[in-house]
């Protein structure tokens, strides 16, 4: 059976959308069955036009809507749109710039991912939102009504730049102290023990932004075990601005000997070498380090020349007398 079409034509600036309706010869309209009304087109009608009731009289802007809307670089702006009785017509936002279509209804056709169409459904606003927007955004824009001819709302943006300005020019100064994270075995890096006493290594980390949370220990390159057969060592571990983490040994024993590494995870780690002294050998006391030990030879060196000098001199006066 012969059919004519009506189409009917939404237009904006860059955008033409027909549907057609299909009316049976006579061009006189009679109610549709909505059986014969195709999946899709019921989907466009809900979500595109909403499919407003019809109302007497054409769409208008409300009065209220704003015509000028400021904001500030790189934070987000909202233009709004009131139409009133829009019936089965589409809302669209144009840039006047570059005669730029950038939203239809709901749906946005710019590939500039800043801007957004949105419309809460059977309400009268239609609000083009711009993220993050610039001072290039600067100037105007439509929105405008599917109407024939189109009809539009000039809407005027103003992006600044938030700055405060006085003459003469004022200053707040700010010193900026940039710290790294560090780790310390205190008595470092050489320890000094006697053997059968307990090696006592205290492990500090600073200037982390926040406590580690862990500290690990390692002798010779191996984990240390806290349950092995050597017993007698344990571990104690404190938390804060600055923490601490203290290894202790007991019965310090020959094999007790070498590098130990204080492992923070989140900063560098430290190492520790102790030496176990047997006999009578001199030494320093836990703690003092190589420092300390060279100073004792020193001074047993310094006693030696001293002695050996008093004792010429005696032999010297003697000889006179």
């Amino acid at each position: 059976m012969a059919r004519s079409r009506l189409v009917a034509c939404l237009f904006t600036a860059h955008f033409l959308c027909c549907i057609n309706v299909c009316m049976p010869d006579g061009g006189e309209s009679r109610p549709r069955d909505q059986s014969t009304v195709s999946e899709s087109s019921k989907r466009f009608r809900a979500e595109f036009l909403e499919d407003w009731p019809q109302l007497p009289g054409e769409p208008y802007f409300d009065p209220t809507t704003p015509v000028n809307v400021t904001g500030l670089v790189g934070h987000p702006v909202t233009l709004l749109c009131k139409v009133k009785n829009l019936q089965n017509r589409t809302v669209s936002w144009v840039r006047h710039r570059d005669i730029h279509l950038l939203t239809v209804g709901r749906y946005t056709y710019t590939s500039d991912q800043r801007f957004e169409a949105q419309h809460k459904p059977r309400s009268e606003e239609w609000a083009l939102r711009i993220r993050s927007p610039q001072r290039r955004d600067s100037g105007q824009y439509e929105c405008q009504i599917s109407t024939t001819p189109p009809i539009g709302h000039a809407v005027y943006l103003n992006i600044y730049e938030c700055q405060i300005s006085t003459t003469p020019p004022i200053g707040h100064a700010v010193y900026l102290n940039i710290v790294e994270p560090e780790t310390e075995i205190l008595g470092g890096p050489d320890l000094f023990i006697y053997a059968g006493s307990t090696i006592n290594l205290t492990c500090i980390v600073r200037h982390t932004p926040e406590p580690p949370t862990s500290i690990t220990w390692t002798h010779r390159g191996k984990a240390i075990n806290f349950d092995s057969t050597r017993g007698g060592i344990s571990l104690v571990t404190e938390k804060g601005t600055h923490s601490s983490s203290r290894l202790l040994v007991q019965a310090a024993r020959t094999s007790d000997a070498g590098a130990y590494v204080c492992g923070p995870d989140n900063a560098q780690t430290a190492t520790a070498k102790v030496h176990v002294l047997t006999g009578e050998t001199p030494a320093a006391m836990q703690g003092r380090g190589q420092r300390w030990a060279a100073r004792w030879q020193l001074s047993a060196l310094l006693l030696i020349v001293w002695s050996t000098y008093t004792h010429i001199a005696d032999i010297t006066l003697y000889s006179h007398s």
